[in-house]
C-alpha cells in the first residue's frame, strides 16, 4: 500500500510516519495491509497544496492508494488577519487534493477540527457527527469549507475532526504549559471552554485504521472524557512536577486582556459515535493518554 502524507513535518504527520515505520503503537499493531507500506511524506517545500495543477500532477505521478492531509493553517489568531492565506491552505488545498484523489480513485483522509462548531452548550451533550457546524472564527470557517470541498470532489473521503491535539513533535498546548511553568510561579488558563484533549498517538492509530476501511464519511476522533483548558493545564503541570500554580480565568476576562484573540467555541466536546459504530473507538481517556505521553516524552 502506498500512502501520501501532506503536512508531514507537523506533530500528526510525524506520528503517522512513526507508526507506519514501526507498524504499530502502544494501542496495538497496525492492520496487516499497512505492514511494509510505502510512505510518501511531503510538506510545502515538496508540494504546495494550494497549487491545483501541481497537486494533480504530483498525485498522478506517485499514484498513492491513500492521501492523508495533515497540512493546515492552524494559527487561530493568525487566520483572522491572514484570511486569504488561511482560505488557500484550509479550503483550496483540500479541494485540490480531493480532485486529485478522485482522478486516480484514491482514498482521501482530511483532518479537520472541533472549531467548525459554534460553541453553544448543547445541553452538556457531546457533539456527534449529526451536529450542524456553525464556526465563529476564520479558522473554523475555512476548515469547514475544506471539509465541504473534500466531500464534494472525492467520493472515497474521510473527514476526521479532532481537538486539542498534542504530540511528541512540534508545538502544542502541553509543551507550552510546561515551558511556562519553568519560568513562572503562576499561570492563568480559561476555565469556561470545554472539549477533549487528544494524544496524537491515538489519533494517528485510528486514522490508519480508517485508511484500510470502506466506511467513508465524517468522523469525530478525540480523547474520551471532557475537561476545560484549565483542567487540562492543571493536569499537565501536576504530571510535569513543576512548582507552578494554575489559576482559572473566564473567557471574557481573557479576551479583555488579549483583544487580538479570535473567538473560540465554549463547548466543543465531541462524541466519537461514528468510530464506535464502524472501525471501533479505542481512543483512551484523556487523563490516561496524557499520563502515557509524559511517560514517553523526552522533554523537548
Amino acid at each position: 500500500m502506498k500512502i501520501l502524507i501532506t503536512g508531514c513535518k507537523g506533530q500528526l504527520g510525524r506520528e503517522l510516519q512513526r507508526q507506519l515505520r514501526e507498524e504499530g503503537c502502544v494501542l496495538g499493531p497496525l492492520p496487516e495491509r499497512l505492514q511494509k507500506a510505502t510512505v510518501i511524506p511531503v510538506d510545502v517545500e515538496e508540494l504546495d497544496i494550494t497549487d491545483r495543477e501541481a497537486v494533480v500532477a504530483y498525485v498522478r505521478r506517485h499514484q498513492p492508494d491513500t492521501v492523508i492531509n495533515c497540512a493546515a493553517f492552524t494559527n487561530v489568531n493568525g487566520c483572522e488577519t491572514a484570511r486569504d492565506a488561511a482560505f488557500k491552505v484550509n479550503a483550496i488545498g483540500p479541494r485540490n487534493l480531493a480532485l486529485a484523489c478522485e482522478k486516480i480513485n484514491a482514498r482521501f483522509i482530511h483532518i479537520s477540527t472541533d472549531y467548525v462548531f459554534s460553541g453553544a452548550a448543547n445541553g452538556g451533550v457531546p457533539l456527534d457527527e449529526c451536529a450542524l457546524p456553525a464556526p465563529v472564527s476564520a479558522y473554523g470557517a475555512t476548515k469547514l469549507l475544506g471539509e465541504q470541498y473534500a466531500q464534494r470532489f472525492c467520493r472515497r473521503h474521510f473527514i476526521v475532526r479532532t481537538a486539542w491535539l498534542y504530540g511528541y513533535e512540534g508545538k502544542n498546548f502541553v509543551k507550552t504549559m510546561v515551558n511556562l511553568a519553568k519560568t513562572h510561579d503562576r499561570i492563568t488558563v480559561v476555565n469556561d471552554q470545554l472539549g477533549n484533549p487528544t494524544n496524537a498517538v491515538d489519533l494517528a492509530y485510528h486514522i490508519l485504521k480508517l485508511a484500510v476501511s470502506h466506511d467513508y464519511g465524517t468522523y469525530h476522533c478525540t480523547g474520551n472524557g471532557i475537561c476545560s483548558w484549565y483542567d487540562f493545564a492543571a493536569e499537565i503541570i501536576r504530571l510535569s512536577g513543576e512548582a507552578c500554580a494554575v489559576e482559572p480565568i473566564s473567557s471574557a476576562d481573557y479576551a479583555a486582556q488579549h483583544p487580538e484573540s479570535a473567538n473560540r467555541p465554549a463547548w466543543s466536546a465531541l462524541d466519537n459515535r461514528m468510530l464506535r459504530c464502524t472501525v471501533g473507538d479505542t481512543m483512551r481517556d484523556w487523563k490516561d493518554a496524557l499520563q502515557d505521553f509524559f511517560a514517553h516524552w523526552n522533554g523537548e
